[in-house]
């Protein structure tokens, strides 16, 4: 079949860093209950939230990556290494249960508080240790803050073939992702869950976010530019963004919320987000649209040092996605140990996105230093003073017009200043 996508621009897309290292710290925030500060993050002002923008850019970066290498290399390399980074996530995810699961034992005993164990998830470790482990390690035993990831290795690890079809057949993968979107909303499709229940990010529902990331990454947002430019457009964005903050404060509001009807209120509270109700998706969508109008790759404020911390951020995604996984917990122990006043609040917040950024910083120091350095050029020889014969080897460099390749041509490269490797 004939390649029908439009393959990203050459260059580093910095809106994606920006945009992932914002999702790692409204997911640390908006997990820290009774923290006043999470009220900063988009989850409070709209359906959607940092979960939706982490699963988008999560299917738009696997495109931008991997769809080149695809194409120029086959199917068989790209999806290689689309297997490799699924295994980087799986034993991230690994490493991060056990420390998760570990450090919540050892607070509960050590602070005698078994409520902790329930509140997080982690009382089948007690009863039946094994076979959690083992459902752990299949990924249907998960803890409190723990279902992201899971998410995005299944994502990730059938994301190959789609990846195939969607560089030959753009708008039809988009079409087949609504249609089991649709279709596992109304036949209650999802996968079951340890020790009951079923998954708290639906895949079947969530891979819609997924796939679109990727369809948006291929041209879809280039061939819809007329769409997203129009005032009609515009209009129904800001439209559809005040309607969603108006019923999210309804919902956190029972004041506000009683004036409303009740079929309304209902249709949008409580916030359908382990099946991404349709709702949601449309004010994500709708986000994306606004971006794409305002904010163009080349932006030059993606470029002011303010946005640096959450550029780096979103380029080491995730080892600050962990980290910041398990100074939840930490900062959640912290309030419960504290008096949580808002003083608290704000430390144990403001902490947590400072020790999630200097991870970054160092994680990005560390890879420099792991590169070759490349040997400084020489510089090139000094001009020789007037009645100094120069050297043989020197009248027969500039005087000769030697074959590249001969030795003689190696031989003369140092000499006229080229750097070498």
């Amino acid at each position: 079949m004939q390649i029908q996508a439009i393959l990203p621009g050459k260059g580093r897309d910095l809106r994606l860093d920006l945009f992932r290292g914002v999702a790692n710290w409204a997911i640390y925030l908006d997990h820290i209950p009774d923290n006043v500060v999470n009220w900063i993050t988009t989850r409070n002002y709209g359906f959607s939230d940092a979960a939706d923008l982490f699963v988008f850019i999560s299917g738009y970066t696997a495109s931008f990556v991997y769809a080149k290498m695809m194409l120029e290399r086959g199917f068989i390399v790209g999806g290689t290494r689309l297997t490799k980074r699924v295994w980087q996530l799986y034993v991230a995810h690994i490493v991060l249960f056990v420390i998760y699961i570990v450090a919540i034992g050892y607070v509960a005993q050590r602070f005698s508080d078994p409520d902790i164990i329930n509140e997080f998830n982690v009382a089948g470790l007690v009863d039946s240790p094994i076979e959690t482990l083992r459902q752990g390690l299949l990924l249907k035993f998960k803890p409190v803050n723990l279902d992201v990831l899971p998410l995005y290795i299944v994502l990730m690890g059938l994301f190959p073939p789609v990846l195939w079809l969607m560089l030959r057949r753009p708008d039809a993968v988009m079409i087949s992702s609504f249609a089991l979107y649709f279709a596992a909303r109304h036949y209650g499709w999802n996968l079951p869950a340890y020790p009951a229940g079923t998954w708290y990010f639906n895949p079947f529902c969530w891979q819609l976010l997924f796939v679109f990331g990727a369809w948006c990454a291929l041209g879809g947002t280039t061939r819809s530019r007329s769409i997203i430019n129009s005032r009609a457009m515009l209009w129904f964005c800001i439209a559809y963004m005040l309607f969603a903050l108006v019923m999210t404060m309804a919902g956190r509001f029972p004041a506000l919320g009683e004036l409303f009807p009740t079929w309304l209120f209902d249709a949008f509270n409580p916030n359908d987000k382990t099946n991404l109700a349709p709702y949601r998706f449309l004010h994500f969508a709708v986000l994306v649209v606004l971006v794409i109008r305002f904010v163009p790759k080349e932006w030059e404020g993606l470029n002011w040092p303010i946005f640096d911390p959450l550029i780096k951020c979103g380029q080491q995604s995730l080892a600050v996605f962990c980290v910041g996984v398990f100074l939840s917990f930490v900062a959640h122990f912290e309030l419960l140990m504290s008096s949580g006043s808002l003083l608290a609040q704000i430390i144990v917040s403001v902490s947590g996105i400072a020790m999630m950024t200097l991870v970054a910083y160092y994680i990005t120091w560390s890879k420099k230093q792991d590169k070759p350095v490349r040997p400084a050029a020489p510089k090139a020889e000094a001009a020789q003073p007037a009645g100094i014969v120069a050297p043989a080897s020197s009248v027969a460099v500039a005087g000769t017009n030697t074959a590249v390749g001969s030795p003689a041509a190696a031989q003369s490269v140092p000499s006229a200043g080229a750097s070498s490797s």
